[in-house]
């Protein structure tokens, strides 16, 4: 398959890319630069040049391939509505190029955008408008009506860790925030969970996906069910030498900042479905080994 691949150069995309082209899929990454041109065509793959908020761009992308993989998200936290509004046009006009063809567009999620509750959440579980992960959930309605419009499409939702070497998202800040002030925190007891994944498990699921995910299929690329955010603090702390402590609801904000909303929550996943529909078994580190 020639496959077109947003995201292409980031932590996730460049494993991606990998277990594409190990796979013997032809790969044309999205390049905003001429670095990210560079890095794609070092890694195998061609470039196309444009732009997760140029929907042009990426309309002609996904029109060339046999298959979209969406991996791009515009992570800044202080603008989260806005950035989820260019994630939903981008998805909007990817879909709108493969409409009628049944050729697959995968996009990315979080299992954040289900609400937490007193089991971990599943494959069938709609997303919640008023959940941690709300920018993304426009975008996994979208996918799933793209599926009676002919596009075999489908969402992978990640959780709040995809840990791995050169992994730059919540744990390091976890620990820059360690490093920081002195000791390792968690909020209140530190009993709720953080599921989580290695990037490499997560790049065979989404080539998994690609190959032969049914039509408005939801899966969960999960690997450790749930890892209570003590434990991590725990690790970080016997690391880095510091006090491991902890944070009342009311200290949080102060002490992790915009990290403080994503850390409190308690959000398992399960990926039995997942792992039984597409034959995906993590065999990576989990993340307190790694």
């Amino acid at each position: 398959m020639r496959i077109f691949v947003t995201g292409a150069t980031g932590f996730i995309g460049s494993a991606v890319i990998a277990e594409l082209l190990v796979a013997g899929h032809h790969v044309t990454g999205l390049a905003r630069s001429d670095a990210a041109a560079d890095m794609l065509i070092s890694a195998g793959a061609e470039a196309h040049r444009g732009a997760l908020d140029d929907p042009d761009s990426l309309q002609r992308g996904a029109a060339a391939s046999d298959g979209v993989i969406h991996l791009a998200f515009i992570h800044d936290f202080s603008k989260y509505a806005a950035n989820g509004e260019t994630d939903l046009r981008a998805v909007e006009a990817m879909g709108a190029a493969l409409a009628g063809s049944g050729r697959p567009l995968v996009i990315t999620s979080g299992t954040t955008v289900v609400t937490p509750r007193d089991r971990p959440a599943t494959e069938e579980d709609a997303g919640d408008p008023q959940s941690v992960g709300m920018p993304r959930v426009a975008s996994e309605e979208a996918i799933l009506r793209l599926a009676s419009q002919g596009v075999r499409s489908s969402v992978v939702r990640l959780p709040p860790s995809v840990h791995g070497e050169g992994d730059r998202a919540f744990v390091p800040a976890l620990i820059a925030i360690a490093r920081d002030k002195g000791v390792s925190a968690y909020i209140g007891d530190g009993a709720n969970r953080w599921p989580a994944v290695h990037r490499l498990d997560a790049a065979r699921l989404f080539r998994l996906a690609v190959e032969r995910a049914p039509a408005g299929s939801r899966l969960h690329g999960v690997a450790d069910e749930g890892v209570p955010v003590r434990a991590i603090a725990e690790v970080i702390g016997r690391r880095l030498g510091v006090p491991i402590v902890a944070k009342s609801p009311e200290e949080a904000a102060a002490h992790f900042g915009w990290l403080a909303g994503f850390l409190g929550a308690d959000c398992p996943a399960s990926s039995a479905r997942t792992r039984q529909l597409l034959d995906w078994h993590p065999t990576e580190p989990g993340l307190i080994a790694d």
